[in-house]
């Protein structure tokens, strides 16, 4: 990105603490600021020989490009930043505002966390996120919560039993009892999904113990304008209630915790709760960018996405107005054979080039 950016009179480029890379042309006039966001990792590709195509050459056959990230998301990058370098160069850097291009890292683990540093620096007007949308455009997302539920009980000898207390024993009736609850639901978006992905026992293997620690994962889908606090009340509710209950049950209600190593050497860490975040279609600076993707032949869908984005922050956080578009399919992210098709990566570069036509006036 930092020698396109020079290869192209970029103004700048600023490398922040986690090792975003943000790419900048200033225009000849105060105006807007627009960031474009994409997220240079990717995830891993555990057994490369069952690819048909080599997962790291960008091997192009029959007008599509395979590999890892060609789709999720370094497609969409690349045509941010060709879009802004010839929007900037056509006319002749004399437009009202800013336009910025951010890669991001760290989205697949935590969407929305080094945005923040992003954001801060930035302080944008707009954010127009490049996940996966096959050309139509995203107004919305449900938002992500792990949560985490811990039962504690006490080791004995699986021969003598009754001399302990099994966490799993107790973690089965708060599973079932948790089954029980039904999350919110809100038009647009759909339900608040809770569902268990995960549960484990210490110590692990158990070979003649009975387990005093058990942990389950939960995933919820979150809606907008749930909080931490509102989201764990049931759950917490629940645990108070089975505790006065059952004397025995230790029970605790959490949000999940996690760090990586940034390349920079900076350690990332977050709760895992990345909000949800919904506009209405009919506002102006959305039928705006509507109206020029129209204009170069696309006719776009104005739909949510159904995975969780870096918009977690910047709409569903920092409140800034935020729109997704995205080339290729969203179905291929993550997959083997992941690839995009040409005509897709061409497409959007337009649809980047009419989304800075829309806004910087």
């Amino acid at each position: 990105m930092k020698k396109f950016c020079a290869d192209h009179k970029f103004t700048d480029v600023h490398v922040d603490k986690y090792g975003n890379c943000v790419c900048h042309i200033k225009g000849s006039k105060p105006g807007e600021k627009i960031l474009f966001d994409g997220h240079m990792d990717t995830v891993p590709v555990p057994d490369p020989t069952k690819w048909e195509h080599d997962p790291f050459a960008a091997e192009i056959v029959d007008g599509k490009m395979y590999g890892r990230g060609t789709s999720d998301m370094k497609g969409a990058l690349s045509a941010m930043l060709a879009a802004a370098a010839y929007y900037a160069e056509d006319l002749n850097y004399d437009f009202p505002g800013d336009i910025y291009v951010a890669g991001a890292v760290h989205e697949e683990c935590f969407e929305g966390v080094a945005p923040r540093e992003i954001s801060a620096y930035v302080k944008p007007d707009y954010v127009i996120i490049g996940e996966a949308s096959q050309l139509n455009m995203k107004i919305g997302q449900r938002g992500r919560a792990e949560i985490v539920v811990e039962t504690f009980g006490v080791p004995a000898h699986s021969a003598s039993p009754q001399k302990g207390i099994n966490a799993v024993y107790k973690m089965c009736k708060v599973v079932e009892e948790i089954k029980k609850l039904t999350p919110p639901h809100q038009d647009g978006l759909g339900d608040g999904i809770l569902e268990l992905v995960d549960i484990k026992s210490s110590p692990y293997p158990g070979a003649s113990v009975v387990p005093d620690y058990c942990k389950a994962t939960y995933d919820r889908r979150l809606l907008v304008g749930e909080t931490k606090e509102g989201v764990l009340k049931p759950l917490q509710d629940l645990a108070d209630r089975m505790m006065k209950e059952d004397p025995e049950l230790k029970v605790k209600v959490s949000y999940s915790k996690a760090e990586e190593k940034c390349w920079t050497g900076e350690t990332i860490s977050a709760e895992r709760f990345f909000p949800a975040w919904l506009y209405d279609k009919n506002e102006d600076w959305i039928q705006n960018i509507y109206k020029e993707m129209k204009a170069i032949g696309l006719n776009p869908t104005i739909t949510n996405y159904d995975f969780c984005t870096n918009g977690s922050h910047y709409a569903g956080e920092a409140g800034i107005k935020t729109v997704g578009v995205g080339p290729s399919l969203e179905t291929l992210a993550h997959t083997i054979n992941e690839y995009i098709e040409l005509d897709q990566l061409t497409k959007v570069m337009e649809s980047y080039y009419g989304v800075m036509k829309a806004l910087l006036k």
